[in-house]
């Protein structure tokens, strides 16, 4: 049996955390609008522009300043990456291309059921024990999120497609990311930020555009628009929100940050409407209620912390 981790949630955390895990959350809402505005290229195109502009962003930065701690990476360390990284491809992949067959509003919740998944996986693979509260919580807004994703199904999305089939691949998603938070969570313990990340996204980059050129995709001769909503999401979307993520889960578990991820949709629907006219069916409202609710639930300080539990 693992160790159970005895580290409060709220203890000895820089103040950034707090601040960052916000702009991390704002970036995240408006991920499925720059998708959604650069829908005239394959999804696949999106995915390896987006993380090559964001390897080239970091490397300035990086090149030159983590190659020592690079250098002292043994090889579980360098397996760990690798698999995160992969785990982040596919999640890039799937999540971008769920967008062009479903709902903004489906697909932003859909890919954030993930704290169903970190909190068990937390639980055996790393030891991390939750509240009661919390896990009532986390299981309500997944049940929101199911919600969301049933109101969805019967509405056509408006490109090629159903949205039975986004949705699968957005759930699908989460479980990807799930994965790579909770290995983000061992190595961050003792590698920096910049280290990992742009090791990170170095490996999803040459992985992304290995599939594309595999199958053909087109990468240049896009509209320029493309381009820019590309430069958008990798400045936005992956730096700042995967890195603040990658930031906060040394001091945060991966469930809690997954279950602050369901707050994503809420903003992303509110431009989706005002920009698409997309608007939720009753299903989908009742489930936004729902999430909402149980991330509150969550998020309110007890007034007696259990010693011993990560709230």
């Amino acid at each position: 049996m693992p160790q159970r981790s005895r580290t409060s949630e709220t203890e000895g955390h820089p103040f950034a955390v707090y601040p960052l895990v916000v702009a991390g959350l704002v970036s995240f809402a408006l991920s499925p609008i720059l998708i959604r505005l650069a829908t005239d290229a394959p999804a696949l195109s999106l995915a390896v522009w987006r993380t090559l502009f964001a390897v080239a962003m970091l490397a300035p930065f990086a090149v030159g300043r983590i190659g020592e701690e690079v250098r002292q990476f043994d090889a579980r360390d360098i397996r760990l990456i690798i698999a995160s990284g992969v785990l982040l491809a596919a999640h890039f992949v799937l999540w971008i291309e769920s967008l062009y067959h479903t709902s903004v509003a489906a697909a932003s919740v859909l890919v954030a059921t993930s704290p169903i998944f970190l909190a068990v996986l937390g639980f055996f693979l790393l030891g991390e024990r939750l509240s009661k509260r919390a896990v009532v919580a986390i299981v309500l807004a997944v049940c929101g999120s199911v919600l969301i994703g049933m109101g969805d199904m019967g509405s056509a999305a408006p490109f090629q497609g159903n949205s039975l089939y986004g949705n699968l691949l957005a759930a699908t998603a989460s479980l990807m990311v799930s994965g790579y938070l909770l290995i983000g969570r061992v190595v961050r313990r003792k590698t920096s930020w910049l280290a990992y990340v742009f090791c990170i996204y170095s490996v999803v980059a040459v992985l992304v555009l290995a599939l594309a050129l595999i199958r053909g995709v087109p990468l240049l001769g896009l509209d320029p628009k493309v381009y820019l909503m590309c430069t958008l999401m990798a400045l936005g979307p992956q730096i700042i929100g995967h890195g603040s993520f990658n930031y906060a889960v040394k001091y945060i578990p991966a469930a809690i940050l997954g279950l602050l991820s369901l707050t994503e949709p809420i903003g992303g629907s509110l431009v989706a409407y005002l920009l698409f006219d997309e608007m939720p069916g009753l299903l989908g409202i009742v489930g936004m209620v729902v999430v909402l609710a149980s991330v509150a639930s969550a998020l309110r300080r007890p007034k007696r912390a259990s010693a011993g539990v990560a709230e």
